[in-house]
């Protein structure tokens, strides 16, 4: 966690670049992403994507997120509406290819290869330390994921569940392209549909209704777009409210400079109780 952009901009620039080992990174050169905040978004088109007001979206999120677009026409910005047609996918189809990486990913973890290794009993096995290690070193929702990605994996499963979940990914990525290929720089939207929970309160809570909390940021994940939430407010309850900018693909310098701009409009600087 980072304590403002400038912050978030020092960071990435320390772990940005190319990395020969590793085959997930892009060989591309660093911008300077420090230098690039200067505040100045004159001229910039910020999308609002009419999809993202859902059903039951408390008044607050709506009223800060309208505040949030104020903020950034004050600075020069130009606000446009703008659709994302295959936003409603995201959640379902996140759902599947995300635990759909993770049974693949986390298949090396067996107790031989890498990380835990349980504690075996006499006469146990290859089998059960496999068991144990996975039981004991995985936790309930590693393991939830893990199972739900065996399964849309599995033999009868695969083009049902996970190849469909993939085209309409592609689909979701289009629709970004789309945007910005219209012209839209980025795009602004809520971070959360709620404010925070508290400490323990959803710990039995149903993990499909977790789950929903992740219906405006899954789509960054699932269209490969960098995206920044930054604190903007509170709710009744004093608990902070976020917004999210979306970036196009390597325009991450610019992306943080509207960052920038919004959280210096947004003048954010609640700090919580010392609750310890």
């Amino acid at each position: 966690m980072t304590r403002d952009v400038r912050d978030a901009a020092i960071m990435l620039q320390s772990m940005a670049g190319h990395d020969p080992k590793d085959s997930t990174s892009a060989d591309f050169p660093v911008p300077d992403f420090e230098a690039a905040l200067t505040g100045d978004i004159r001229g910039r088109k910020i999308g609002i994507p009419r999809e993202y007001r859902v059903d039951g979206m408390p008044a607050e999120i709506e009223a800060i997120w309208t505040r949030g677009a104020e903020m950034l026409k004050d600075q020069g910005a130009e606000i446009v509406d703008i659709s994302l047609p295959h936003t409603k996918y995201a959640l379902p189809a996140y759902y599947v290819i995300a635990p759909a990486e993770a049974s693949s990913n986390l298949a090396r973890y067996d107790g031989v290869r890498f990380g835990y290794r349980a504690k075996l009993s006499q006469g146990d096995g290859i089998t059960e330390m496999y068991e144990k290690t996975r039981a004991e070193g995985f936790g309930h929702e590693v393991q939830r994921r893990v199972m739900i990605g065996t399964y849309v994996l599995s033999a009868g499963f695969y083009d049902a569940y996970y190849n469909r979940a993939r085209k309409v990914r592609t689909l979701i990525a289009r629709d970004f392209d789309q945007a910005f290929a219209d012209g839209i720089d980025a795009i602004l939207t809520p971070a959360t549909p709620s404010s925070a929970f508290g400490l323990g309160e959803m710990s039995d809570a149903d993990p499909v209704q977790m789950y929903l909390n992740d219906v405006f940021t899954v789509t960054v994940n699932l269209a490969g777009l960098p995206g920044i939430s930054v604190p903007a407010g509170l709710d009744a309850q004093g608990l902070p409210l976020g917004l999210q900018l979306i970036g196009k693909p390597w325009k991450e310098d610019e992306l943080l400079n509207d960052a920038f701009a919004l959280e210096r409009a947004a003048g954010f600087s609640a700090r919580p109780d010392r609750w310890w």
